[in-house]
């Protein structure tokens, strides 16, 4: 195995951040993403990562959100690769997955360098609004995933992606309650 420099492994990840960016932003859909089951690792330990970070970085935050943050996205994964097997289209899954949680993970990011950056300006209340703000983009941004992974019109996704969205939000609800 040939070992890259450095520099070239920051290369080789920038097309992925890019493309994902882009369907961050509705530009592109999970179909511009290869099928491969390194860009699924690979996006899950970004997807840790920016939940690593919002664990260390924002105090309100503890172990207890991580755990329940990890329950509450493999329902969502779970739920989407359920319908995308239903749909007949269980070919797409593994670019959808990855685009989910490879946009989510950018999401977070984005997320927790607000809240950093701008809670010093803006107080605590006003950054929170915006965080949350940038925080339910997930949901047109997994709407519009899964739309193009079905080849249906993006309000059905926006539909599906609500339904989730509730999902999780009853399971977040349940085990924050339980604990």
């Amino acid at each position: 195995m040939i070992a890259l420099p450095n520099h070239a492994r920051c290369q080789s990840l920038l097309p992925l951040l890019r493309t994902l960016f882009d369907i961050t932003l509705l530009r592109k859909g999970p179909d511009a993403i290869p099928a491969s089951w390194i860009l699924v690792l690979l996006v899950i330990g970004l997807w840790l990562f920016s939940s690593l970070t919002v664990l260390s970085l924002i105090e309100q935050f503890d172990e207890r959100d991580f755990v329940i943050g990890l329950y509450t996205a493999l329902a969502g994964i779970v739920t989407y690769t359920a319908i995308l097997v239903v749909a007949g289209h269980a070919s797409r899954a593994m670019q959808t997955v990855t685009a989910i949680l490879g946009c989510g993970a950018l999401i977070s990011l984005i997320f927790v360098a607000e809240f950093v950056l701008f809670t010093p300006f803006l107080g605590p209340t006003v950054t929170g609004i915006l965080a949350q703000l940038i925080l339910l983009w997930s949901v047109p941004v997994e709407g519009h995933i899964i739309a193009r992974a079905l080849g249906r019109h993006w309000y059905i996704g926006i539909v599906i992606a609500i339904g989730v969205f509730v999902l999780q939000y009853v399971i977040y609800s349940a085990m924050a309650a339980t604990t």
